[in-house]
């Protein structure tokens, strides 16, 4: 029985891992979790899973009351927190189902302990795939990756000679705004930015599908998961969501991981350790996997790939940059402050003010995000409001 720290269990693939997790107590115990600011939750966690004996919450004011009511459950509080829970809880798998930069030193501690990570927080690797890749490289922890285009393509590499692969082909629904033009995005709303056409996901990640940000940071995310070049790398949209990516092989045709756009099927992969039984389909074409819609990706339209791109070709912390610009431009067209394309605008206008530096401490990384939020805070956060 592996027993399971999960960071994230309050937010939309945390809760779903909790599914995961209690639908198979012979194969997981999980003993540690990290909530955030959702302290209600706590107590039904609890109840559910009663080997937890540690927790992290966001504010330190909350521990005491905490432990006073739970005091056989060990209580941590804050960024250090979720470091000392990590380390003391004597888990195996760390599942990072954090959101954001905040995702990064977690990864970063799970790997130099030694332990299994399986990673749905996608920005540990954009922001630090090289410190990553650094800790992985000298025998430090191992990756099972949960995003479900990243856990598609592990099973097709695991069935597939490298050397018989041209391109690793990432489908993308394209969003909520997939429909409309550059000019008709012009005046969108958050709210309807989140109706998101076929996954039910948090909200900065909705928003990021609608950019297609998210698109872009899986390529960087693959890049480092795969050791694989990006310009051997492409996007299709894909209107239904079931193919969850797959790989053209030299002589043409592809291999597919195909299934419904349901999380818990790469949870629970990523969780077992890629022992979970899979199988994979292969085609002459793309349409000829099912009754399927895929377009081509058009660069122009979504111009946030492009920036992953030149990013992740820079180097150093432009990712890093990057990332923390769409973060605080995300949060603020999601509280109304700024309009929906202004999120592009920020994240270029981060890009081009800020300096690289090149193969970065995390101090420096960490650094280049707070500077890189200031400032879209500074130039942007003051419109509307």
């Amino acid at each position: 029985m592996r027993k399971i720290c999960l960071l994230g269990a309050s937010g939309n693939i945390g809760s779903q891992s909790l599914e995961v997790i209690g639908g198979d107590p012979s194969a997981f115990s999980l003993v540690a979790i990290s909530i955030g600011h959702h302290v209600e939750k706590i107590p039904d966690i609890l109840k559910r899973f009663p080997a937890v004996t540690y927790c992290c919450v966001q504010e330190e004011g909350d521990v005491a009351a905490l432990s006073a009511a739970f005091p056989a459950v060990k209580f941590f509080s804050g960024d250090e927190g979720l470091k000392s829970l990590i380390a003391e809880s004597d888990c195996d798998i760390v599942e990072n189902a954090l959101v954001g930069f905040v995702g990064l030193v977690p990864s970063l501690t799970t790997l130099r302990l030694g332990k299994i990570l399986c990673l749905s927080n996608k920005e540990s690797l954009v922001v630090g795939g090289g410190l990553v890749q650094t800790l992985l490289n000298t025998g430090k922890g191992v990756i099972y990756p949960i995003d479900s285009e990243h856990a598609a393509i592990y099973k097709c590499l695991r069935e597939v000679n490298r050397q018989a692969v041209d391109e690793l082909v990432l489908t993308a629904s394209g969003g909520a705004f997939r429909h409309l033009s550059r000019g008709e995005l012009v005046g969108v709303t958050p709210e309807k930015a989140l109706q998101h056409p076929t996954w039910q996901m948090g909200p900065k990640i909705t928003v990021d599908s609608a950019t297609m940000m998210n698109k872009g940071f899986e390529l960087i995310e693959a890049h480092y998961l795969f050791d694989w070049p990006l310009s051997r790398m492409k996007i299709i949209l894909h209107d239904e969501s079931q193919v969850h990516s797959a790989l053209l092989l030299k002589d043409g045709s592809y291999v597919a991981d195909v299934g419904p756009a349901d999380m818990k099927g790469p949870i629970a992969f990523a969780l077992s350790e890629g022992k979970k039984p899979y199988t994979l389909q292969r085609a002459k074409e793309l349409t000829d996997l099912g009754p399927y819609h895929f377009h081509a990706f058009d660069p122009e339209r979504y111009p946030a790939v492009g920036m992953c791109l030149q990013a992740i070709e820079a180097g150093g912390v432009m990712p890093c940059i990057l990332n923390a610009a769409n973060e605080e431009a995300v949060r603020l067209f999601l509280s109304g402050a700024i309009p929906f394309l202004d999120i592009e605008r920020a994240c270029a206008y981060a890009l081009r003010s800020l300096p690289n530096i090149t193969k970065p401490t995390l101090r420096e990384i960490l650094s280049s995000d707070a500077y890189a939020r200031l400032l879209v805070r500074r130039k942007f956060g003051s419109k509307g409001i």
